[in-house]
């Protein structure tokens, strides 16, 4: 199995006739992906990609049967797009787009926050690589190439290194149900602990990856999450060993500003939570062939 996403689910882009757009749905089709048209207003009843065009999200949606939608519109645009897709009944939106004012994403936040939870959109990103259930479909900026079929789910602040994880689990072997960048921004849709309960009901899922980075409380609370709440391992990295404090460092959110937020810090806090810690992002891999190993060993009952 897989979470959010696999290749039956219909989606469509937003922005699906800029060049952004039009290059990475390309990719996204030939992956596998079920894109099932796009949205950019102005060019309602055209086809691009051999799929169709629409003004809004709604008339996208009403067509196609659309329930999920990349977003590739300008950040000052895109908390509007943001809210179109959910009002429209999008039940899984992935923002790719950076530099979205935090005041824009709280905006975003509030409004979600207006439907019931049942059929609240999940929002992954923004500022993120995206999502892909390997070998099925995805949604988003990453080489598909790099990712194996296999029972580990990642979940990531950093794309990149979601790409070296995965790039190296392949290396060692080990393939990957779900990869999830869920942003680096200070305000995102999804947290880790939304990402890892979801991996824990994943009956295929049987490890998880988690890249964290310097800033914020996130990792802190996911460590708590898997301390009380996960029976599958978990394999954590905290990015930014050498960052000082008070300088941002890539993402808008890769801040150390107060106690906890530094990485050595949150990699010993994930430590006495009970993950797997690996030493560095040139072990990312190793260590987890190394922890499913340990864990087949441990479940594998000899036979008298």
């Amino acid at each position: 199995m897989s979470i959010l996403l696999d290749e039956r689910t219909p989606v469509i882009v937003q922005g699906f006739t800029g060049d952004k757009g039009t290059f990475h749905a390309r990719e996204m089709i030939a992956y596998g992906t079920n894109v099932v048209g796009g949205v950019t207003p102005g060019k309602g009843g055209t086809r691009h990609l051999d799929r169709p065009v629409f003004n809004t999200v709604k008339e996208a949606t009403r067509e196609t049967g659309a329930e999920a939608s990349l977003i590739f519109v300008p950040a000052a645009g895109c908390a509007d797009a943001i809210m179109e897709a959910a009002d429209a009944g999008v039940r899984l939106v992935v923002t790719i787009t950076d530099g979205i004012p935090a005041q824009d994403m709280m905006q975003v936040k509030r409004y979600l926050l207006r439907y019931l939870k049942e059929r609240r959109t999940v929002l992954i990103g923004p500022n993120c690589a995206g999502l892909i259930s390997a070998g099925k479909a995805m949604m988003g900026i990453m080489p598909g190439h790099i990712y194996t079929r296999g029972s580990v789910g990642v979940v990531t602040r950093s794309g990149t290194l979601g790409y070296e994880a995965a790039s190296q689990m392949k290396a060692a072997g080990v393939g990957v149900s779900t990869s999830v960048g869920i942003g680096g921004d200070p305000i995102n849709g999804t947290s880790f602990r939304d990402i890892l309960a979801l991996f824990e009901e994943d009956p295929e899922t049987e490890a998880v990856m988690m890249i964290g980075e310097i800033g914020g409380p996130q990792e802190a609370e996911a460590a708590t999450f898997v301390r009380d709440n996960m029976t599958k391992p978990v394999i954590g990295y905290v990015a930014g060993l050498t960052a000082p404090p008070g300088r941002r460092m890539g993402h808008a959110g890769a801040i150390i500003s107060a106690f906890g937020d530094s990485a050595a810090e949150k990699a010993e806090i994930m430590k006495e939570a009970g993950l797997v810690v690996a030493p560095n992002p040139a072990e990312l891999g190793s260590t987890v062939a190394a922890t499913l190993a340990r864990t087949t060993a441990r479940t594998t009952v000899p036979v008298a």
